[in-house]
């Protein structure tokens, strides 16, 4: 019988109990609501990070206590506003809703959580945010972004790019795997219709674009047209793999040195990193 790994199957006391099982893992899938081509659903992000999290639990589930939480639906997306369909969280919001998730955890009583990321606006707040939380809140929280970790394997099964983009054949793919129903294909020809040329970003420099920019007509950047469920259930099941890997990796999953306690330096500062 294999473990259940669903935050939302279980009961109250059910997951008391996973976490009184020692340094138990929470999993937070973080996506966003956002427009996705004429293809796909908004909810493509979020869904994608939310199968490889149940994929790569149930794989760890037998060396360690661990469970998936509900998908977070909203992210960081202003820049896909004017295409419609998409809801977006400022900074702070963002921040707020992951630190209220840190602090539920800690009171339950689990020992880390880990943030995977199914969507390419998250990365730079994520980072920013579990340096912070890990020090308020004390335990080790670590984010990825599994398109990232799983590249090379992506990469390998894509015809049309070196690496996945947006609602193209890599997205198109792990969703016809997932949910086809909701994949509009005769729509693919229409998502591949780019006019004028897109935007081309200075390599070094940060500034805001939108989407409206970098791919304009049908926000969609790659070429969804190749795309396959048995590519998706390729690509899906070596970043459940690779998520899974990471789950054990004791260095990963170090409790985080308590930097603002008096006399920082003067302890024990074995295994510390500089970055």
């Amino acid at each position: 019988m294999s473990v259940e790994v669903d935050w939302t199957h279980l009961t109250g006391p059910d997951i008391r109990a996973v976490a009184a099982r020692g340094n138990a893992l929470a999993v937070l899938p973080v996506g966003s609501l956002e427009q996705h081509g004429p293809h796909l659903p908004v909810i493509t992000d979020t869904r994608t990070a939310w199968e490889i999290s149940i994929r790569a639990a149930r794989l760890a589930a037998a060396e360690m206590p661990v469970l998936v939480l509900p998908g977070m639906w909203t992210g960081m997306s202003e820049h896909h506003l004017p295409f419609g369909g998409t809801i977006s969280l400022s900074f702070s919001e963002f921040r707020g809703v992951i630190a209220g998730v840190a602090r539920s955890l800690r009171a339950i009583g689990f020992g880390r959580l880990l943030l995977v990321n199914g969507h390419g606006g998250n990365v730079d707040p994520l980072a920013v945010a579990v340096r912070e939380l890990a020090v308020e809140y004390g335990f080790p929280i670590v984010a990825t972004t599994p398109w990232f970790i799983a590249a090379d394997a992506v990469a390998a099964l894509m015809e049309t790019a070196k690496g996945p983009q947006h609602a193209c054949e890599a997205e198109t793919s792990v969703m016809l795997a997932m949910v086809p129903d909701l994949v509009r294909t005769e729509k693919l020809e229409e998502a591949v219709r780019q006019a004028p040329p897109a935007v081309t970003a200075r390599a070094g420099y940060s500034r805001f674009w939108s989407f409206s920019e970098r791919a304009p007509v049908t926000g969609v950047r790659g070429d969804p047209r190749p795309a396959t469920a048995a590519k998706g259930e390729k690509m899906l099941d070596a970043m459940a793999a690779a998520l899974a890997e990471a789950m054990g990796d004791k260095m990963l999953w170090r409790t985080p040195d308590p930097v603002w306690s008096a006399g920082r330096g003067q302890g024990n500062t074995a295994g510390s990193a500089l970055e």
